[in-house]
């Protein structure tokens, strides 16, 4: 079975904000690893949660500031306590 394409708007991090504030905002800390490219990048934690639940080895269309990335899911960091989702890791 082929992986389902997921597009994603990302938001530059704000200046300031940490990984915990960021999350509490609703977003989710995400860095793009690629060939010349290291993006340090905020998505939607529920549309990810989404997507990420239903199938695993879904490629990512990641888009910022114009650019649009086909990613793929190397790292989901995940807080075993809570369950909850802390960072993805995306290589390009």
């Amino acid at each position: 079975m082929e992986a389902c394409i997921v597009k994603l708007e990302a938001t530059k991090r704000e200046e300031g904000k940490n990984p915990r504030q960021l999350r509490a905002m609703g977003l989710l800390p995400v860095t793009v690893y690629g060939k010349d490219l290291n993006l340090n990048v905020a998505v939607n934690t529920r549309e990810f949660k989404l997507a990420y639940n239903k199938d695993k080895n879904a490629k990512f269309e990641i888009s910022f500031e114009g650019k649009t990335y086909l990613t793929e899911t190397k790292n989901v960091q995940v807080n075993y306590a809570t369950s909850e989702i802390q960072s993805v890791e995306f290589s390009a």
